[in-house]
Parts: C-alpha cells; structure tokens; sequence
C-alpha cells in the first residue's frame, strides 16, 4: 500500500468514526426526549389522579390493579365458570339423575364407646405354698372351672387328716356320753339318782356336741384349703401372660397375681349420649323394644359388630350433659377386643315408606331448600321441598317431591328454573305415576306457573346470558325484572304474557314500561 492509498483509508476511517458518534449523540438525545415525555405524562397522571380522585394516585394504582386482575381472571377461568366465556351456553345442560324411591330411613344416634369386658378377673393364690405345676397356655381360650396352676398340697393334706382324726375321737367322746345319759335318765325315773347327777350328765352331752360341731368345721376348712391348692379360672375367657413360674412361693393374696382371665363373650362396649336423647331411648327399654347397636371401627368404614342396647345408668353425668349406656355384642368371631375404640350407632327408630333422594340433589339457595326435578319436556323445574332425617346419603323428603320423579344430583350449578337439560345415562321418569300423584300432590296453578317458567327461559335465553349469567334460582326472574326495559322484544312479550293476570308467590312478574 502506497501513502496516497493510506491516506484514503485514514480519511475514511475517520469519517466512520465520526458517523458513528453522531449516531451514538442523536440515539442519546432520543433517549432523553422519550424519557422526558413519559415523565411529562406520568407527572400529568398524578396531578390529575389528586385532583380528581379520593385517594389521590394511590387509589388510581388500585383501579389499575383490579382492572388487570379481572382481565386475568377472565382469561384463565375455564368457559363454564361464572363471568368466563361461554358461562350459561345455550342449549341443553347435561346432568346427572336419580329417581326418588320409597324406603325406609333409620334414626340412628353416633356415639364414641369403648369395649369393657363383661369381667376380667386377675387369678391370685389363696393360701401360701409352692407352684408345681402351671396348666395353661397363654393365651388360651379355658371354661369357668378348668385348672390353672397347683399349689404343693401335702402339708394341707395333713391338716385335712388331722382335723378328720379329731372329729372322730370327739365323736366317739359325745356316743358315750348320749349313753350315760340315757342310763341316767332310767336311773331317775326309778329314783335310783338324784337330778344333779342327771343335769350333769345332760350337760355334758351338749358340750360335746359342741365340740364336735367345731371339728366337723375345722375339717371343712382344711378341706377347703387343699381345695384352693387347685387354682381354677372363675369365668370363661381368655387367658394373658401369666406372672409367676414354677417353683416360686406364693402366697395368699399377693399383689401379683398367677395370670389374669378376661371374659371374651359376649362382649360390652360402653359409650355415651346427650341427655337430650335419653327420654325416647328409655321409653323405648320400657316398652320392651330391642335397640340395635352397630359397632364400627375407628374410621367408621367396616363394621366390626351388632348387637343390643343392654342398660342404661341411672344418672346423667352433671359435667359434660351425657347418660352412660351399655350395649352387648355375641363377639363369638372376636371382632371386638378389650379397651379397643369404636363408633357406635345406636338405631332409635326406623321411618317407614319415606320418600328417598340422594344427597348430591338437595341444594340450599336465598330461597331456602330445593332440588331441580326433570319434567317429561326434559327441563330442569326448581322444587322447594321440606326435608327429613338422613341416613348415610341418603336423605328422607317430608314435602314437596312424589316417588318416581327425576331430580338431578351432578351439574346442579349450571341449571337455572325452567333450563333444558340433556341426561347422558340414568333413570327415565315413571310417567304415568308421576302424573297421577301431581295430579292430587302438586296444584294445578304451580304445575301452570312451571310450565311458563320453562317458555320463559327458553324464550329469554340469550338476554339471560347477556344480563343475569351471574344470577342462579329464583334470582334470574328478578334480574330480568330489573332490566326488563333492555330485553328483546321476544323475551318482553314472554315476560308480560307470564305475568298478565298471574300472581302468586313467585310465580308471574310485575312488567312496568
């Protein structure tokens, strides 16, 4: 490269060098003017935000937040939630059924018990002596009466024949005397003795009665005693691990005992009830009434038992308000095991021919309680009903439901009174004896007024949509009410034509405009 080729290339250096720090400067100035403006305009904010808002630019960011919040939510939240897209979608709902039945509901009382066994009886020696043998297993299953354990007998032998010899001697001592006496009591009768001799005489006899009559106790004693060198169980059990070994020395009412026997069956189990509940209960006892008890384990899903009310105590424990009972179980298989925890229900009652629901149908709104029943036009009518005991889930209606009809028990949620539902799988309504018991149970004006609800919501499915998605029950009539002036014309005419002459308790609308 010569030096004028080097001076180009110095120059056209230098001219990219200074290009680029002009770029660099207007970049700059940019920068700075773009930021000047968003600080310009974030100034404006402020001052406006405290000159028109009640909390100043603090309550502005709080609006922002909320606002983007809301946007989030309805972005995520899948379509069949309220406020998200495709909420109250038109067309049928699928649900899921079931058919109230007539059966039978059981009134039961829940309790925490305890299993007690009827005796547990700890086996100690009665007189003092040396173990020989041990006669069980532990363990074991013995009978009231089986031998257990033998105490040494000999030395209780040989008090046993020593009181026998006395008794015989004295015996033998009182014979003779009886014949003196008898002798003495010819003698006297002849005046051959005087009566001193006789009284005498007969005193004697009784003082050797006596003496007989306290070795005729002396032997049973001893028998009694090498007896108790034979220990036997006193009740019908099962039989622990047993406290002393052979060869020890025991002694007569020693703390610790041979082994201890607990009665296995039948089997009791203790528990407790509120006071509230004693009367019905006791009155049932006296009328001779069996009360059933189920015994459940700790997690009340297998029952362990059944068996019967036994007694009741006879005062109500001041401290907690509750009555101690006693339930007998036959415990033949062993399910129940002493001081084991269980559930107890104790069933007080059974209501017969009640009209039966699931539980997943029973639904609890501002309006009170209800089910949504399916009508043969397959939509979804909101029932009002009065509701009996429950049993598990299952769940007894005193009012407002007939056997055969549909409610719905899965998708509830989405329904609205009046809403057409689609049934996927499950039971078909008895139409015939549906018809025939509404035509007597349900009047001819809310079987009227249900009919024109449906119209309605059929009618005004897309201003429901529109105006009340939120809205459930009874609350969506009242929504349309309240925008009755921005509803289609088709929903309007629907609305004046259900309220036109038609009162009643929710049954029409008031249409002003």
């Amino acid at each position: 490269m010569n030096s004028s080729d080097q001076s180009r290339f110095q120059s056209a250096s230098d001219q990219a060098r200074r290009n680029m720090d002009d770029a660099r400067r207007r970049l700059h100035g940019a920068g700075d003017q773009l930021g000047s403006r968003a600080g310009d305009a974030l100034r404006g904010v402020r001052g406006w935000s405290s000159r028109h808002l009640p909390g100043g630019e603090r309550t502005l960011w709080v609006a922002v937040g909320l606002i983007l919040l809301v946007i989030f939510i309805w972005t995520i939240l899948p379509g069949d939630q309220a406020g998200g897209p495709g909420f109250r979608q038109n067309g049928p709902q699928p649900v899921g059924v079931a058919k109230a039945v007539r059966g039978d509901i059981d009134i039961t009382l829940n309790a925490l018990g305890t299993v007690t066994p009827l005796a547990t009886v700890t086996v100690r020696p009665q007189v003092s002596g040396q173990l020989l043998r041990i006669d069980f297993q532990e363990g074991q299953l013995v009978k009231a009466g089986d031998l257990l354990a033998e105490i040494d007998p000999r030395s209780f032998q040989a008090a046993l024949d020593q009181a026998r010899g006395q008794l015989a001697r004295d015996t033998a001592a009182l014979n003779n005397a009886e014949l003196d006496l008898k002798r003495d009591q010819a003698l006297y009768a002849q005046k051959a003795v005087s009566q001193q001799v006789l009284d005498t005489q007969t005193a004697l006899v009784k003082q050797d009665q006596g003496v007989v009559m306290a070795d005729k106790a002396a032997a049973e004693t001893a028998a009694i005693n090498l007896g108790y060198t034979r220990i036997v169980s006193p009740v019908a059990g099962r039989v622990g691990i047993r406290q002393v070994d052979i060869g020890n020395y025991v002694t007569s009412g020693q703390t610790t005992g041979i082994v201890v026997v607990t009665q296995l069956e039948p089997m009791s189990v203790l528990f407790s009830i509120p006071e509230d509940n004693v009367g019905e209960v006791v009155t049932r006892l006296r009328a001779g009434d069996t009360l059933r008890a189920d015994a459940y384990d700790r997690s009340q899903a297998e029952k362990l038992a059944t068996g019967k009310l036994s007694a009741v105590d006879t005062q109500i424990d001041t401290t907690t308000g509750t009555v101690k009972l006693r339930a007998l179980f036959d415990n033949t298989d062993g399910a129940l095991f002493p001081n084991q925890f269980v559930n107890i229900r104790l069933l007080v009652r059974t209501d017969r021919n009640q009209v039966v629901v699931p539980a997943a149908a029973i639904q609890r709104g501002a309006e009170g309680i209800y089910v949504y029943v399916i009508t043969p036009q397959n939509t979804a009518m909101m029932r009002t009903i009065t509701l009996g005991p429950q049993q598990d889930d299952r769940v007894a209606v005193l009012k407002g439901l007939n056997p055969g009809e549909i409610v719905v028990t899965d998708g509830a949620d989405r329904l609205s009174d009046g809403a057409e539902v689609t049934i996927p799988s499950g039971p078909k309504a008895d139409a015939s004896v549906v018809a025939a018991q509404n035509a007597t149970a349900i009047p001819a004006t809310e079987r009227a007024r249900a009919e024109r609800r449906a119209k309605l919501m059929k009618a005004c499915a897309a201003d429901i949509k529109k105006y009340c998605a939120s809205s459930q029950g009874f609350a969506v009539m009242k929504c349309l009410r309240d925008n009755v002036g921005k509803l289609s014309s088709e929903c309007q005419t629907s609305l004046r034509s259900m309220s036109g002459g038609h009162g009643g308790h929710g049954g029409g609308l008031r249409i002003h405009g």
